[in-house]
Order: C-alpha cells, then structure tokens, then sequence
C-alpha cells in the first residue's frame, strides 16, 4: 500500500517538474499573461466543480476577505504571470531550481511573520541552498542576472509569502474554500489586465497548444493538487516534502528528452547544494521539534509519577 502511495507523490511531483518544460513550450504560442489567465479560468472551472460536488466550499467571514485578496493577488495573480514571464527568456531548468528554494524562504519568512524559531539548520541550509543558486545563475563563471532570473525571483518569492498565508487561513478554513476564492479572485484580477494591456493578444490559433494548455492545467494544477494532500494524510508532510526535492532533476531529464536542453555541470552541482540545504534546513529541524517534543512529554511523565508517589504517601 506505501508503494502505491509513493508512486502517486512521484506521479504528482514528476507532472509538477515537466510543467517547466511544457510552460517554455506554451510561452511561445501565448503572451505569459494571457496564458496565465487561460491556465487560471480552466484551474478555476475544475476546482469549483471539486468543491461543490464534495461540498467543501463554504463562505467566507467579512473580517477574513482582506487576506483572501491578497493571497489571491500574490500568491495566484503575480505568481503565475511571474513564472511564466520568467520562461519566455530564462531556462526552464534553471528555473526549476531556483523555485526549489522556496521552502527555505518560506521557513525564512514564517521565523519573521510568524515568530517560529530561527534555527542553527535553518541558517545553515539557507547557506548552502544560496551558494547552489549561485553556481547556477553564475554557471559557474560570473554572475549575471537576466530579466527571466529576476521574474523567477518573484515567482519563488510570491510563492512562498503564500504558504505563509494560506497556514494562517488553514487554522479557519478548509484548503478547498482557500483555493477556489483564492484562485477566482486571481482570475478575476488578473484577465482584465490581460486583455486591456496586450494588444495585439498573442493566441495559437492551433488545437495542439490549446490542448495541450487545458490538459496541464487541469492535471498539474488541479488533479495533482488533490493527489498531493491525500497522500500527505497517509504517509506524512515530512516523507511527502522528501519528493519534492526530485522537481529540478525531473525538470533537467524532460528538458533534455523534449526541448533538448544539455544539463550542465553547474546545473547538476547547484541542484545538489540546494537540496541538502532544504533537507538540512526541513527535515532535520522537524527532527529536532519532535525531540524537543518528547523530551516535554517525558518530563511532564515523571512529573507525573512523582506526584502519584506523593500522594501515596500522604494516603
């Protein structure tokens, strides 16, 4: 039954590192705004579909709608015109590794909002995971920033100020209700913009992009979606997390089988940096929270055999 379980987190990880490639692919036949708007109206189709079938969409309070259209703004508006902006110019590859940095944000920016613990790991994976960015934007000779790394920046960033919100709402809400007012209410900001500000629109007029556009967007970003937080009931958040370590390399391997992209030597040494950063940064500091964990359930243990004793003896 693990295995089975596995093989559906690869499945969903191996769709979500392949999306760099097919997202280079459709920015060629779509202007990235208008495709994020495309992506977004079929994401949003599937999603509310989903939710009123399994009548998990609820209503939201007046007081929380502030923070529902910001996490709509960035976390869906500026996150997917960012990244597919990023690839009309930066390589997907490189991409899907810088965007592997965004859990070590995340935990960044959680220490800073949030309040939680900056640890000895974090601050040493944070290290390691930067000097791997550097080898790969550098390539291993200088430094030189393209608009496509900086719009990735921006996708990675966006990303991970909404993990930050959507863990806020969670305490309220089900991740169902945040993800169809979320991604409405990017929809929503987002095609108005599209249409009034590019013109002329750049739309394949071929049935092969358009195909090709609805299929990845309902797969990886709504199938996927509802795989993903299932199989994180049955085998954990920290064995799930271990899975999404593999999107840069699966990114490098249909790189190269389908737009033949070479992979190259700062590429594969930045990767690894990265991931030992992350797994450091993560893994490592759930393992230290769960000891600290037990350490206060054994105490608060022999407390409590020494307030049985005492009481026998006062009985």
């Amino acid at each position: 039954m693990m295995i089975r379980n596995y093989l559906l987190l690869l499945f969903c990880v191996t769709c979500w590192g392949s999306n760099f490639i097919f997202g280079a692919i459709l920015v060629k036949e779509f202007s990235p705004m208008l495709l994020s708007a495309l992506r977004l109206f079929f994401i949003a189709i599937f999603i509310v579909i989903y939710a009123l079938k399994c009548k998990k969409w609820k209503r939201i309070d007046r007081k929380d709608w502030l923070f529902f259209i910001l996490l709509g703004l960035v976390g869906v508006f500026i996150n997917h015109w960012t990244f597919y902006a990023a690839l009309e110019t930066a390589d997907p590859t490189t991409s899907a590794i810088i965007l592997a940095l965004a859990p070590i944000t995340t935990a960044l920016l959680a220490s800073v909002f949030l309040g939680e613990k900056l640890t000895l790991n974090l601050s040493i994976g944070m290290i390691m995971a930067f000097m791997g960015v550097f080898f790969v934007i550098t390539n291993g000779d200088h430094l030189h920033f393209s608009i496509g790394i900086v719009w990735i920046f921006i996708t990675m960033l966006s990303f991970s100020i909404s993990m930050i919100m959507v863990k806020k709402l969670t305490e309220r809400y089900h991740s169902i209700t945040i993800t169809v007012y979320s991604t409405i209410i990017g929809f929503s900001s987002l095609a108005p913009v599209a249409l009034t500000t590019e013109s002329p629109l750049k739309m394949s007029r071929d049935y092969g992009p358009w195909i090709l556009l609805i299929i990845t967007a309902i797969i990886m970003h709504g199938v996927c979606t509802l795989i993903w937080n299932s199989q994180i009931e049955k085998v954990g958040a920290s064995k799930a997390s271990l899975f999404m370590n593999l999107e840069p390399f699966i990114a490098m391997i249909v790189g190269l089988i389908v737009l033949k992209i070479n992979i190259t030597r700062s590429q594969i040494l930045g990767s690894i940096l990265i991931i030992i950063g992350v797994i450091i940064a993560t893994q490592l500091k759930d393992k230290l929270v769960n000891k600290e964990n037990s350490l206060v359930n054994y105490q608060e243990y022999v407390d409590a055999i020494k307030n049985l004793k005492r009481h026998k003896r006062e009985y």
